[in-house]
């Protein structure tokens, strides 16, 4: 199965590149997070199988030598230097984000309504990926990975670019009893009349707080739920019985350019 994505590349940092997954054509699946216990689907019973098979035409798709991966738990957990995967093998390591410096080494991210957040240096030579999805934003993930990383590496939080990729817009994100699960210190970005959440403008908060440019914080301002056509939704999933899945976010560095 083919490994289509679109490509991003942060300005001015030419070694680092970055993709993103969506769903494949017609009710045929990318899902890249699949179990070897998923339950299988009409148009494929065997889902595992499919799902390695994809897994391992990332590193050849891609132009790297292997992918990093997570079992990704709705935390704030950073793994640093993470080992290469096993594309036959799912993620056993429970964390929301990875950090390299590592080059020709894919750190993969698998959402569908989370944000998938891309983290790079400017000198091109460190990098990280993190899943936040609304526990994420609740507990301040983007910021504190912020941290993290350029503590790690003595960086300085404005020499870094971000950029946020598909995940559930604006008009989508509902809640319900915003009260219980955000409270009044995410009331900026809660639109009380729809019941809606802005996700994207909240990280793009954290990111900044965290001493990100605000010039340096990009994002593909496309809504997982409103295209669910031809990206994996959780919302979409259950609301419309849309077939369920995770894409994958990927960044790397180019070994031919370091």
């Amino acid at each position: 199965m083919p490994l289509n994505f679109i490509p991003f590349q942060f300005p001015g940092v030419p070694n680092v590149s970055c993709a993103f997954t969506g769903r494949a054509f017609g009710n045929v699946s990318l899902d890249l997070a699949a179990r070897r216990d998923a339950e299988p689907r009409p148009a494929c019973p065997d889902l595992w199988t499919q799902t390695v098979q994809t897994r391992r035409a990332i590193p050849a798709t891609l132009g790297v030598s292997a992918f990093a991966e997570v079992h990704q738990v709705h935390g704030v957990q950073t793994v640093f230097e993470p080992e290469a995967q096993d594309p036959d093998q799912p993620a056993v390591t429970d964390a929301d984000g990875l950090a390299t410096a590592r080059p020709n080494l894919a750190l993969m991210i698998k959402t569908a309504d989370c944000q998938p957040i891309l983290i790079a240096h400017e000198g091109g030579r460190h990098i990280m990926a993190l899943h936040s999805g609304w526990r994420g934003n609740r507990q301040d993930y983007a910021f504190f990975a912020v941290g993290e990383f350029c503590e790690r590496w003595s960086l300085r939080p404005s020499e870094l670019w971000a950029v946020r990729g598909p995940s559930l817009g604006p008009a989508a994100a509902e809640f319900t009893n915003f009260s219980a699960e955000w409270g009044p210190d995410f009331a900026p970005w809660f639109d009380e009349r729809a019941r809606t959440m802005d996700l994207w403008t909240l990280t793009r908060h954290q990111l900044q707080r965290a001493g990100l440019l605000p010039s340096r914080v990009l994002g593909l301002d496309l809504c997982t739920h409103d295209n669910a056509d031809h990206f994996f939704s959780y919302r979409a999933f259950r609301r419309h019985g849309l077939p369920d899945g995770r894409q994958a976010s990927f960044v790397w560095i180019r070994a031919d350019s370091v």
